[in-house]
């Protein structure tokens, strides 16, 4: 399969990828995962896959300088753990799986402007559980939510967003006369530089291994196969898969330098394996 990738495929930056779109391979029921093992490596070769453990939310720490939000990346806690221990009064070890389901749901809603309404749908909760829940949240990470809130505004005034490397994201439906297209506007405009930097960092990482390939005279021996937003997965010559996976891995995690991540550190998380469906 020879797929297109588009540079320009989503308005956040991300690539998109079509005829066929590989980055939409399912994952998450019995025969999603069945067809990814069709997805096998070459004689020789093992496929290796690095992927960016929770950037979305680190981004926002580092973005918002959230100095309670820094703090459990920092100290390399559990954030859905913690934030569920805030949300719902108990220790952090006496978060059950429930717990972090649900804090999970709201860590990442959040982060996309998701409102009461659509929060308690997907919570399955009251309307008064869900709006206690996001003022449980915005009490604790209160400079995450004074950022999140400068964001809209700003998009509001300027008609605009910019990651962390300066790429803009134009919002022209802020200026419309309808409520409804404005708010989704406003909602879109939340999210896009914790994305949109997400996909900077990424298509910076794809091209600073391609040089490291290069340098190594490695083309033959390792090269990308699919980028599926957050992961990135290359095919490399079997003996050589942890020494170029270990390369891989430091050049993904170093792309933002230190002295802009607040001390939050990037993590991308290896798996190879001789098929895209077994991979450890």
């Amino acid at each position: 399969l020879h797929a297109e990738f588009l540079q320009t495929g989503a308005v956040t930056g991300r690539m998109a990828s079509q005829n066929p779109g590989l980055q939409n391979i399912p994952l998450r029921t019995e025969r999603g995962r069945a067809i990814r093992h069709a997805f096998i490596a070459s004689k020789g070769f093992t496929l290796v896959a690095l992927d960016y453990s929770q950037i979305e939310l680190r981004l926002a720490a580092i973005l918002s300088g959230d100095k309670k939000l820094c703090d459990i990346f920092k100290s390399g806690r559990d954030v859905h753990q913690e934030v569920a221990a805030q949300v719902f009064h108990v220790a952090p070890e006496a978060v059950d799986a429930e717990m972090r389901r649900r804090s999970k749901i709201i860590n990442f809603g959040i982060l996309y402007g998701m409102g009461v309404n659509a929060l308690r749908a997907q919570l399955g909760s009251t309307t008064a559980e869900a709006h206690q829940f996001l003022e449980e949240y915005f009490a604790t990470f209160k400079t995450l939510s004074n950022y999140l809130e400068s964001t809209r505004g700003f998009a509001r005034k300027h008609g605009y967003t910019e990651t962390l490397f300066g790429r803009r994201r134009q919002f022209p439906e802020m200026k419309s006369s309808l409520p409804y297209v404005r708010a989704q506007a406003e909602r879109m405009a939340i999210n896009a530089p914790i994305q949109g930097t997400q996909a900077d960092i990424i298509k910076l990482a794809m091209v600073q291994v391609d040089e490291m390939f290069k340098r190594e005279g490695a083309q033959e021996d390792a090269y990308l196969l699919l980028q599926v937003h957050d992961e990135l997965v290359y095919e490399i010559r079997s003996e050589r898969k942890d020494e170029f996976g270990a390369q891989i891995k430091k050049i993904m995690e170093s792309v933002l330098p230190a002295k802009e991540t607040r001390g939050v550190p990037i993590i991308a998380v290896m798996k190879s394996g001789p098929d895209w469906g077994t991979m450890r």
